[in-house]
């Protein structure tokens, strides 16, 4: 992969967040080999000693933008409509239009999923899935930690360690409650949106494939003990791990801030939902829906956002019963943008035209690789959640939700509203 990263520190209040996104990189992604757009956020803080970069006041015009962003902001196609846009640089609100107005808020719920896990999880923490001794010789069971993450040839490398067995068990009771929500679509397994929540899964479930809505298995802990059982030729089932039984075999998870980054660019729901259950076994909640969305509002609540007009009954998204406002979703990202704590957050965005759940869009607009935002998509529901670089150097931070109207002209107005912040 090529890469052209200039990294430039900043003294002003947007910090180390808004200089990493406002200089220009070329990168080079699966689709898009030409794309120019705002590089990734640095992992590592910037030679202080760098000369500052600055836009320049006089090519700043907020309030040039915010007629223009009045005006898109009146289509139809955007059906009932809340947003906000902040200055990242001054903190100014450039422009909000129902910005407390609980709205349905699709995949941009994952936003508040990753910023609470962020906050409160060591961002190296990785799952560790042990295989036990069972109490009857030649058994052997999987104790379930929450991986979702699982692969093929982890499981195999679990199976090299162990040697042999004549059955294996998976024992799945790191989670508690119901694997389904009740206001989740019924077709949403066989559709490749979402598994059973079951706390282990290889490739979150997928049936023959790696990514994408791919259908999902109805069993996927299962499905990891058979494959276990295939490598040893053995035969599976569920059960439950002895207590101090010895430990035969153990494999670990990819590191907390990878899995929310491809949480976040794939706008992943098992992905999500495992992350909310690991934040509220953090928080000493229930592992369970109710549990997960408790733990992450009380962090964010903890951190002095506004939850109080949320309301979550999942991590990802899925559940239309969910509403957040604009002005929550804006929140954290101007706070990830002035350098805070959330400052990862950026990292984790889809590039409009470039990555993830935005590689199909911006064409020939001007956001096309200059807007890094969070997407949702539900019937008669659009959000778009992020950060974009004007061309006058300014960053902004912006969240869009869009409930009422059909997507695809829902979509077409959101990044034209977008791209707009950019052309300023």
């Amino acid at each position: 992969m090529l890469k052209k990263v200039w990294w430039i520190s900043s003294a002003v209040i947007a910090g180390l967040a808004v200089a990493g996104v406002a200089t220009v990189g070329v990168v080079a992604n699966e689709r898009y080999g030409d794309l120019e757009h705002a590089p990734a956020l640095s992992l590592a803080a910037p030679d202080p000693n760098l000369v500052p970069a600055h836009a320049d006041p006089a090519d700043v015009d907020n309030a040039g933008l915010h007629a223009t962003l009045t005006e898109l902001a009146a289509t139809p196609a955007l059906g009932t409509f809340g947003g906000q846009v902040t200055d990242a640089e001054t903190g100014e609100v450039v422009w909000s239009q129902n910005p407390g107005q609980a709205l349905r808020p699709a995949s941009a719920t994952k936003l508040l999923t990753s910023s609470a896990a962020l906050l409160e999880l060591d961002h190296a923490k990785r799952l560790t899935t042990e295989v036990v001794a069972g109490e009857q010789p030649g058994t052997v069971v999987v104790k379930a930690a929450g991986d979702v993450w699982l692969t093929p040839e982890r499981i195999t490398e679990l199976a090299e360690q162990i040697g042999q067995a004549d059955t294996v068990l998976i024992d799945t009771s790191a989670w508690t409650g119901s694997t389904y929500l009740d206001s989740w679509d019924d077709g949403n397994v066989d559709g490749g949106y979402v598994a059973p929540m079951e706390p282990a899964m290889i490739h979150q479930g997928r049936i023959g494939a790696t990514g994408g809505d791919i259908p999902r298995s109805h069993t996927p802990a299962l499905d990891v003990a058979a494959a276990l059982a295939a490598e040893l030729g053995a035969d599976h089932d569920t059960g439950t791990a002895p207590a101090d039984a010895e430990v035969l075999a153990t494999t670990e998870s990819p590191t907390l801030i990878d899995r929310v980054i491809e949480t976040m660019i794939h706008s992943d729901n098992v992905m999500a939902e495992a992350i909310g259950r690991e934040l509220a076994a953090e928080r000493g909640r229930t592992r369970d829906f109710a549990g997960a969305t408790e733990a992450t509002l009380a962090v964010l609540s903890e951190h002095g956002f506004d939850t109080s007009a949320t309301q979550l009954h999942d991590n990802s998204g899925l559940s239309p019963d969910n509403r957040i406002t604009p002005e929550l979703l804006e929140a954290l990202l101007h706070d990830a943008a002035t350098g805070s704590p959330l400052t990862d957050v950026l990292r984790t965005l889809p590039v409009g035209g470039g990555t993830g759940t935005l590689v199909d869009r911006y064409g020939d607009l001007a956001g096309r690789g200059w807007v890094r935002a969070k997407t949702g998509t539900l019937t008669d529901t659009s959000a778009l959640a992020g950060v974009v670089t004007a061309e006058s150097g300014r960053v902004y931070t912006f969240a869009l939700l869009s409930n009422d109207a059909p997507i695809l002209g829902q979509r077409v107005a959101l990044d034209t509203f977008a791209s707009a912040i950019r052309t300023s």
